[in-house]
């Protein structure tokens, strides 16, 4: 059974009204052995959040995501530098359930949400690549709520980004909205060899996911 980290409490919350519990994962890449692991793991959750990279170089997203109708719970997704936004809404129009996320920001049960997807910055020109660069993804988070749980598939700058070169190959405007923002959590993917890593900027803990899904327990300030 793995652990489930508890998000502390804010310093100016005296009240927290209940926990909500989240499953998060990133770079399924059409791996329907994980797609399944995931789907178990989310009959014990109450939120689901995938960051980003269903697609494997912009295919596949026809098959694959009609394999998250079996969770029964809210889904929230953002679209990795391997999917094109506008499939992927297609894919999953016919699923309520599932919310795409990009510049774009929900609330569930208690908690509000924002997503921001692609790869950023740029390192890739292949034409299946999606991506923003610093400037865009700077505009667009900045509609980034405080204290929100925020979902990119890249990871901020020098925090859970690290290439097996050394290289950190996150982004500035994720790591400067972070700052600004202050999330009560932050999830991301995309740097592989990244998959586990976790640090905090601020108050806010970031985590590098990966396929293999990680449960997180949030606490709802009562209003």
């Amino acid at each position: 059974m793995q652990n489930t980290p508890t998000i502390p409490v804010s310093p100016n919350t005296t009240n927290v009204a209940h926990f909500v519990t989240i499953l998060a994962f990133s770079d399924l890449h059409l791996n329907h052995k994980a797609a399944e692991n995931i789907i178990h793991q989310a009959q014990s959750a109450d939120i689901v959040i995938g960051a980003g990279d269903f697609a494997q170089k912009g295919n596949g997203l026809a098959g694959f995501m009609p394999l998250f109708g079996k969770i029964p719970c809210p889904i929230i997704i953002v679209a990795g530098n391997h999917d094109d936004i506008g499939e992927l809404r297609h894919h999953c129009a016919k699923q309520p359930h599932i919310y795409v996320l990009h510049g774009t920001g929900i609330r569930l049960l208690g908690l509000e949400f924002f997503g921001l997807g692609y790869e950023c910055p740029i390192s890739n020109n292949e034409s299946w690549n999606r991506a923003l660069d610093e400037d865009e993804a700077d505009i667009l988070l900045s509609a980034c709520p405080e204290r929100a749980v925020l979902v990119t598939h890249a990871p901020p700058h020098g925090i859970a980004d690290q290439q097996k070169n050394g290289f950190h190959a996150g982004s500035h405007a994720i790591y400067a909205a972070i700052m600004q923002k202050q999330p009560l959590l932050h999830v991301c993917g995309h740097i592989h060899a990244a998959w586990g890593q976790s640090g905090t900027i601020g108050q806010t803990p970031i985590h590098n996911l990966g396929p293999a899904g990680k449960m997180f327990k949030l606490p709802v300030p009562s209003r």
